[in-house]
């Protein structure tokens, strides 16, 4: 692993992201009628529908917005749950499909707000196997057995065939720097809500977040973390478990070598390549599974060092590796996002299993109903 590669993730080299002026810190106490605790993805979506419906919102981040999990994952935009939805329908039931067409109607949502030039309808496309590997029977078994499960629920997809291999194409999915669709989705909620970063939760309990220059009076508390969510309240630990995603981003190779985002292995492994030629990888995790169970977001070299033999798989030639990042993020035993109510006019949520650039977002429209209109959760949810 070579340790000239910086640990910031390549997503910031954005001329976007690297020219974000920031928001302020929060310097002293405030009151608001909610108080959203985390604004990664799924916390500026409650942000957003709690301020189309009239109300005062603070929300409050502990670093930048979008330097957590919402800025460093792989920038796929997938529909339906981290469970492929043939398994998600064996073992939840129906409300699998409900949560898939709910997660592809945020993508046509994302793409209404911020064009084109962010979210890109490139469809993915799902291997079985690596590029250039031999084609393992029961992942290929997998992929057409998912093929078969989604065209009896009348969701679009075709067989791939092509140099990077065989496996499955998804027309209606996309794929977008992450960390630029968070800071989007804040620039759009600035004078709507009150926002600030690189203030921490240092306590959380009924109408009230503690941060270190005061205290936020709120008649609701929305904690949208997904990563280290047991350590935030500590209530959930047991419900949620917190795992380290590792990627890495190379130097450019032949331009759209991958014509966009690619998952193969199971889905543990991915990348995609953005106009310059780069590629972002990541994966592995499943390989070191018990090391990667942990709050760490640091890299480590055995881990990268499979990421990047991944790399050379996708990319098909030499490249060099320009960054190196890791990401924390929550995972559930059965693999549903996790929304509840933990204290009174508390609601905590995430938990989104590795994939929460979609769910998390359909998960807060969830838990804005259930704190303020007693809603219950869906059935695609553990409540």
């Amino acid at each position: 692993m070579s340790v000239s590669a910086t640990s910031r993730p390549a997503w910031d080299d954005d001329p976007v992201v690297s020219g974000w002026a920031g928001l302020p810190a929060l310097e002293r106490g405030s009151t608001a009628d909610v108080c959203v605790v985390g604004l990664g993805g799924s916390g500026l979506a409650a942000a957003a529908d709690l301020v189309d419906r009239g109300l005062d919102v603070v929300g409050i981040d502990a670093g930048r917005i979008a330097a957590g999990a919402a800025g460093r994952n792989g920038g796929f935009l997938l529909g339906g749950p981290a469970t492929f939805l043939h398994t998600a329908l064996a073992t939840w039931g129906p409300c699998a499909v409900d949560l898939y067409r709910a997660t592809l109607a945020e993508i046509d949502s994302l793409e209404g707000l911020l064009g084109s030039d962010v979210v890109r309808r490139t469809g993915s496309i799902r291997l079985a196997g690596v590029p250039g590997a031999p084609v393992e029977l029961a992942d290929s078994e997998d992929c057409d057995a998912l093929a078969q499960c989604l065209r009896e629920n009348d969701i679009a997809v075709e067989q791939y065939s092509g140099e990077l291999g065989r496996g499955i194409f998804l027309p209606d999915d996309a794929v977008m720097n992450p960390a630029r669709r968070a800071l989007g989705l804040a620039s759009i909620l600035a004078g709507r809500a009150r926002l600030y970063e690189h203030t921490p939760a240092t306590a959380i309990g009924p109408g009230a977040v503690t941060t270190p220059s005061g205290v936020i009076r709120c008649g609701l508390v929305l904690v949208a973390v997904d990563g280290r969510l047991e350590q935030v309240l500590p209530q959930l630990d047991g419900r949620v478990r917190t795992a380290r995603l590792q990627m890495l981003a190379t130097s450019p190779v032949t331009p759209r070598r991958l014509p966009c985002p690619v998952y193969g292995r199971w889905g543990y492994d991915y990348a995609q390549q953005d106009a310059s030629g780069r590629l972002y990888v990541g994966g592995g995790r499943d390989l070191f599974v018990d090391d990667e169970w942990t709050p760490s977001d640091e890299p480590t070299a055995q881990v990268q060092d499979y990421i990047e033999s991944v790399a050379t798989s996708f990319a098909g030639e030499s490249f060099s590796v320009v960054a190196r990042w890791a990401a924390s993020v929550g995972f559930t035993a059965d693999g549903r996002p996790l929304c509840t109510v933990v204290d009174d006019t508390v609601v905590a949520f995430g938990g989104y299993n590795g994939t929460g650039n979609l769910v998390g977002p359909v998960t807060a429209r969830a838990a804005v109903a259930l704190g303020l209109d007693g809603i219950a959760v869906p059935q695609y949810l553990s409540s």
